[in-house]
């Protein structure tokens, strides 16, 4: 028996006018050096057979965080929000993360929603720059903790399901880097994981080891 998790997110009803444009696509609202446009396609997990891809140089991931942290610095302008900006590089990703000292400035930036929607126009602006795929993390207030918890979470009850006597557990449809994350939890708890699907309805597997 195959069971189907899903996976409840926070209501993102709380977006201010300026975030809201920037989910939904309104040009006029967005930093420069972008323009609105569908987000980005994932790229293929470590593995696939169309993965085959040059490793961008330490140099390279820098340069990205750099363009990455003028457009956010710009978008906060545009916000009226005060943040830092720390610039990372490693596994082959630039790593953005903003914060402040009054978690309440971040608070509606920091919706898992709003954070995804940033981070493709985050992408897309470095793209514009660079001429190449940008596979940049953006964080925002700790969003991307929180989502590793509540991925954590969702493992659990899949892994709950697979004790109760489920043959499979098939979790909701996630990116790259969000199934990389569950694979990695899935393995440290003695379980087995496989991706599954093509493009947006890709998704992770879980079964016993």
């Amino acid at each position: 028996m195959t069971e189907k998790i899903d996976l409840t997110e926070v209501n993102n009803a709380e977006v201010d006018i300026t975030a809201a444009a920037a989910v939904e696509g309104d040009s006029a609202a967005l930093p420069s050096g972008i323009a609105a446009t569908d987000p980005s396609p994932d790229v293929p997990e470590t593995g696939s057979v169309a993965s085959i891809e040059t490793p961008l140089t330490t140099d390279q991931l820098e340069r990205e965080g750099d363009i990455a942290a003028d457009y956010i610095e710009e978008f906060l302008d545009i916000c009226d929000l005060d943040g830092d900006i720390d610039i990372d590089a490693r596994n082959g990703r630039a790593y953005l993360s903003v914060k402040a000292s009054d978690a309440d400035n971040l608070r509606v930036l920091s919706k898992p929603e709003t954070v995804n929607a940033l981070q493709e126009l985050t992408r897309l602006a470095v793209q514009n720059k660079t001429g190449s795929f940008s596979r940049l993390i953006l964080d925002i207030g700790g969003s991307r903790e929180a989502r590793e918890a509540e991925l954590a979470a969702l493992v659990a009850r899949a892994i709950a399901r697979i004790e109760a006597g489920a043959t499979e557990a098939d979790l909701p449809a996630m990116s790259s880097y969000e199934r990389k994350l569950v694979h990695d939890i899935v393995s440290a708890s003695g379980y087995r994981s496989e991706s599954s699907g093509e493009g947006r309805d890709r998704h992770t597997v879980i079964t016993a080891a």
